[in-house]
């Protein structure tokens, strides 16, 4: 599919901004005349953003899901436009990062609509969306995925994920103990929610552990550590985007510094090591199928975690799933294909309205204005980002990986919020491909981060 320019201001012809979120070129145009916004001309989106507006200052905005799908796709078409007027910083991630906050610190200072807020909040969480994203990016990533990439590239993920959580609570640890944090403190309070990889295995299970060796109140630990995890994800999106801006400008450092996307850097046939390029169409019915096999995958998860309580997420099992089908070639070629179609549709036209949606439901302005109050706490936090990212990559080059990919992928993931903060990151990236390594570091690298964590408690104060 293509677009065909705009006309431009000056009578020239003014081409399409190329895309910084999502897996298709972008359809915003940031010039004065005939651009377009949520890939829909001006005029139209002006109606439809007036309409859902009115409805929501009324309190008129039916709580449904096609209403949230709406209302997070004007949203996010809205902040991505905006975003792409920028020239230069566009490319380092801004659209993601306006995303990302600007409507969490719009609902902050009260200029969102109470049920525009209410609709959008049920939507990710209460109906689902956030599943029917993750699923989907997913489950296309790895039956769209070479069967030898998936092969060699799945083992050789323990060394850097056990070795940057080594060296960064380590590191962190020195550090927070250097200038007065405290050793235990630093890693328990920074260093360990941080690399939890989500709050699921992060911030609530820590804020439980600590209260029941101290005998205080879970709650008077959670400030810290959601202020830590949100700074944090701040960061680490700011990575990603300066690797996309890096990449879309050709540096290439070292040797198998840049991989373009590309996990692996060993020797073999290209088409076993690369990931195939996006098809721009498919069939009504293959996205159909496509939608079935990722609805199959996340049911499967959730039986399995049900049923093997206290064991891994959902989206772990659902992960183990889609690769044992991939590796034995359980599913007809067609139906792979059609599910890694339905994966990239999903990452072509949902990404910021996920977005959008994850900042109204899971990010508290508050709590990330208090993480500024505290210039030690950033520091360690940055500190604790930027190791994880080094250590990974350099761990992930030594293992041949590429170091771009492996700094993000388990390195940045690790440091980042979890599921929401995956697209977040990969997005800033240019990398949703590698959504499914993503998730399976969270939650694998969560449950070891977990699992360490309650080692020390015992010497927390």
């Amino acid at each position: 599919m293509s677009e065909t320019a705009s006309p431009g201001p000056a009578g020239g012809i003014e081409h399409p901004v190329a895309r910084t979120v999502g897996a298709r070129p972008g359809t915003h145009y940031p010039g004065r005349l005939g651009f377009k916004i949520a890939s829909v001309p001006a005029p139209l989106y002006l109606i439809l953003a007036g309409l859902v507006l009115t409805a929501a200052i009324t309190g008129n905005l039916p709580d449904t899901m096609v209403v949230g799908f709406a209302t997070t796709i004007l949203l996010g078409g809205l902040f991505i436009w905006i975003g792409n007027l920028f020239p230069v910083v566009r490319d380092f991630g801004l659209p993601t990062v306006l995303c990302t906050f600007a409507p969490a610190t719009l609902a902050f200072f009260g200029l969102m609509p109470e049920n525009l807020v209410t609709v959008v909040q049920n939507f990710i969480d209460g109906h689902g969306f956030l599943d029917f994203f993750v699923i989907g990016i997913i489950a296309g990533a790895i039956l769209g995925m070479p069967r030898a990439l998936l092969l060699k590239a799945g083992p050789r993920f323990a060394v850097p994920i056990v070795g940057c959580l080594i060296a960064t609570f380590v590191l962190i640890g020195l550090l927070a103990a250097a200038t007065g944090f405290g050793f235990i403190e630093g890693i328990l309070f920074i260093a360990a929610p941080i690399m939890a990889g989500g709050l699921g295995v992060g911030a609530l299970p820590m804020s439980e552990m600590y209260a029941a060796k101290t005998g205080g109140d879970s709650a008077a630990f959670m400030g810290d550590l959601m202020s830590a995890v949100v700074m944090a994800n701040v960061v680490c999106i700011l990575i990603a985007g300066i690797y996309n801006g890096l990449g879309k400008r050709k540096k290439q450092l070292f040797v198998g510094f840049n991989g373009h996307g590309q996990l692996l850097r060993i020797k073999g046939r290209s088409d076993e090591l690369t990931v195939p390029p996006k098809r721009d169409a498919s069939s009504f019915i293959a996205l159909g199928k496509g939608l079935l096999i990722a609805g199959g995958l996340f049911v499967f998860g959730e039986l399995v975690a049900a049923l093997l309580p206290g064991g891994l997420h959902p989206y772990a099992w659902a992960i183990i799933a889609a690769a044992v089908v991939k590796i034995f070639g359980l599913l007809p070629q067609d139906v792979e294909d059609a599910t890694a179609d339905w994966g990239d549709l999903i990452g072509a036209i949902l990404v910021p309205a996920l977005l959008v949606g994850v900042s109204l439901t899971y990010i508290d302005i508050t709590e990330v204005l208090s993480s500024l109050s505290n210039p030690l706490f950033i520091l360690l936090t940055i500190c604790t980002v930027v190791i994880a990212t080094l250590t990974s990559g350099v761990l992930g080059w030594l293992v041949k990986f590429n170091f771009v990919e492996a700094s993000i992928t388990p390195g940045l993931v690790m440091a980042d919020t979890g599921g929401s903060g995956d697209v977040a990151v990969l997005s800033a990236a240019n990398r949703l491909h590698l959504m499914p390594f993503a998730a399976l570091t969270n939650r694998l690298g969560g449950a070891l981060v977990l699992f360490v964590t309650s080692l020390i408690v015992p010497f927390l104060a």
